[in-house]
């Protein structure tokens, strides 16, 4: 399992959100209090961001290092402004190697695309090798099979995602979102394959977020509204950074999160029977 962070609203600092928090992104990596399958998260790490004032690609800082020994990201989290960023820290599944391919946030820019996003995922596809790994790659039209670079379970999920934006260009992110858990979890039901999918994706101006599993538990998600520290903003966390008013993510829900920062919460349908 690892750790996932989001944020949309006002502009701010990457170290006031990373760091500053007394339950912050770092200290989840080295002291979680909701994870069920490990102790740590020392794989390596991730934060996205996008610029407030260009219409650009998002841009990226990962490592394979713990977050905590990473020496660089303390001093570029206190130049770094945004008012819409995606961070990690990863805890690897079993069988995956930990390389710079597979640290996350991934981004759509291996396709042709012009949706700019950003995808954090929080599970695992059980015994993924031997299970989903090709059935999801049978399932991708080319230039979305080509575009996966590493061999993690979570960018072959977010694939899923690009495929359905590609074949319908038109669908909304969220309808994309929920139409790859549905392929997904009609996958994992024909292989009798189990499944967890806490994700957060982002295209810089809107950040949606699901809790999904074919079976419960799900893995943890939380969200926050206009605390007093952080106003006209939204905070998507695994574990909630602070004490505060931190509403619980129903299981096998999306919430999406706008320009107005409002919060939607859509309940979806269990697709799985195992």
């Amino acid at each position: 399992m690892c750790r996932l962070l989001g944020y949309l609203g006002a502009p701010i600092q990457l170290e006031k959100i990373l760091y500053k928090p007394e339950h912050s992104l770092v200290v989840q990596s080295y002291q979680p209090r909701q994870m069920e399958t490990a102790l740590m998260n020392a794989d390596g790490f991730g934060v996205g961001w996008y610029h407030q004032h260009q219409e650009t690609n998002p841009f990226r800082y990962r490592n394979t290092t713990p977050i905590w020994s990473d020496i660089n990201l303390p001093s570029l989290s206190r130049y770094v402004e945004s008012g819409c960023l995606l961070g990690y820290v990863r805890s690897a599944t079993p069988g995956l190697s930990v390389d710079m391919s597979n640290c996350q946030p991934f981004t759509s820019e291996g396709s042709s695309l012009s949706h700019r996003l950003l995808f954090t995922h929080n599970g695992y596809i059980d015994n993924f090798r031997k299970t989903l790994y090709r059935p999801i790659r049978n399932s991708l039209n080319d230039e979305i099979y080509q575009s996966i670079q590493g061999t993690t379970d979570s960018e072959h999920i977010f694939a899923l995602i690009l495929d359905e934006l590609q074949t319908s260009p038109h669908i909304t992110l969220e309808k994309a979102l929920a139409n790859a858990l549905t392929s997904l979890s009609e996958l994992a039901n024909s292989y009798q394959a189990y499944f967890c999918a806490t994700m957060i994706v982002s295209d810089g101006k809107q950040l949606l977020a699901c809790r999904y599993a074919s079976r419960s538990p799900a893995p943890t998600l939380y969200w926050l509204r206009d605390d007093s520290t952080y106003p006209n903003a939204v905070i998507v966390a695994s574990e909630p950074l602070f004490d505060g008013n931190w509403n619980s993510c129903p299981e096998q829900s999306i919430i999406s999160i706008g320009e107005d920062f409002e919060v939607h919460t859509h309940q979806l349908s269990q697709r799985s029977s195992f």
